[in-house]
């Protein structure tokens, strides 16, 4: 009776859209007036002392084993907890304990555990619900009516087109995922490049693609940690890479790109980050989708940046595009979802489900954001137009 009291007391302050909950004991409860938006069903208890210290690994672990449903969508559900001050499920106080290992920097034998566990599922996973292009990072929708392979190619041109690349030079792209940007690159710049992951499934993948399209003198890629790296580029992009790095080899990932332009070449980072102060990390996203990340602030970014000794050209947020991805992603995932329980197993179709939607609700609350960095290895803008114009001269066409 205690528990089902303290729980209807959380309930009642949890979200600012109207829920509907079914508890354990078969009672129902409606919180918030008029129409009922989302219904939660709890089928066992959780307990008050698990949740009180990470209520969003908690009820996360609960939603994959089925203790808890959802009727309605989970992102909205999970959008309203972040627009409600005060709720609990934003409350990780009892998180700090592990707080210290999870923002702890990897060695390089660490980072290809962490990457390995997550992008080697499978590359007929991510087949089943990213597009053609294979591109898992925000895509970049400039016009409403584009679909999201369209969309996640406008991204890579996006990024090459803030570059303003001059053919014949060299490109490297760090965490270079399944190779589209280096072939784009490659093939409608006129650079050579260079791509460098520790996803063996992705190399695997960029090997035969790079192989089919006859692209063996002008593209490249290599199973490595970028921090052994030696080579010189004028160009450098990073996409999605730095929230793998950890919170302690930020400033060294900055200055590895340093390290690695020639003298006023230009890199295009493009990641997640928060436009506020937080832990910049998430329990169940550590223990089930990305062990060893870490969000870091935008005030952290500049600051690494500078410190490299690189000058900003440009900063652009995209949050919105991002929510949309993942959107459009939940969509072609809910598509495959019945033949992910079958081959996955229920609990990690729920878990996938769970991740991507909580996380197009952390975009749409403004609880993270995506940004692309453009700097300079030396005074900002050389060797740029002087006005932003040239960035977006596609789009108008």
């Amino acid at each position: 009776m205690l528990e089902k009291i303290v729980f209807s007391k959380l309930l009642a302050n949890a979200f600012d859209i109207t829920t509907e909950v079914t508890y354990w004991d078969g009672s129902v409860e409606k919180y918030g007036d008029g129409e009922v938006v989302v219904r939660l069903k709890l089928n066992e208890k959780i307990r008050l002392r698990d949740l009180a210290g990470m209520p969003t690994l908690v009820l996360g672990e609960a939603y994959m084993n089925g203790d808890i449903e959802i009727e309605g969508s989970i992102q909205e559900l999970i959008a309203s907890a972040y627009r409600q001050a005060g709720s609990f499920l934003m409350d990780q106080s009892g998180f700090g304990s592990s707080l210290t290992k999870m923002l702890s920097g990897h060695d390089k034998k660490q980072s290809v555990k962490d990457v390995q566990s997550h992008y080697d599922i499978g590359n007929d996973f991510y087949k089943e619900w990213l597009d053609p292009s294979m591109t898992y990072s925000s895509a970049y929708w400039y016009r409403d009516d584009i679909t999201l392979e369209e969309a996640q190619l406008a991204k890579v041109h996006h990024i090459l087109d803030k570059l303003n690349i001059q053919p014949g030079k060299k490109l490297l792209d760090i965490g270079s995922g399944w190779g589209t940007l280096i072939i784009i690159a490659a093939q409608e710049y006129g650079v050579e490049s260079y791509g460098v992951t520790l996803s063996e499934e992705q190399y695997e993948f960029v090997t035969k693609r790079v192989q089919a399209l006859g692209l063996e003198d002008k593209v490249h890629v290599v199973l490595r940690d970028y921090r052994d790296i030696k080579q010189k580029y004028d160009y450098i992009t990073s996409v999605g890479m730095f929230e793998h790095v950890g919170k302690d080899n930020l400033a060294s990932y900055f200055k590895k790109i340093d390290d690695l332009l020639v003298p006023n070449g230009r890199a295009l980072i493009h990641g997640i980050t928060g436009q506020h102060y937080g832990k910049g990390v998430d329990p169940f996203i550590q223990k089930y989708v990305f062990p060893g990340g870490y969000i870091p602030n935008i005030a952290e970014n500049i600051t690494h940046i500078m410190d490299a000794g690189l000058q900003l050209d440009d900063v652009e947020p995209l949050r919105r595009h991002y929510q949309k991805t993942l959107e459009a992603w939940t969509e072609n995932y809910h598509q495959v979802y019945d033949k992910t329980a079958t081959e996955m197993g229920l609990p990690f179709a729920r878990m996938w489900d769970l991740y991507l939607q909580a996380s197009a609700a952390s975009f749409e609350a403004g609880n993270i954001d995506v940004i692309q960095f453009l700097m300079t290895k030396g005074a900002s803008g050389q060797a740029l137009p002087m006005t932003r114009q040239y960035m977006t001269q596609r789009e108008a066409k």
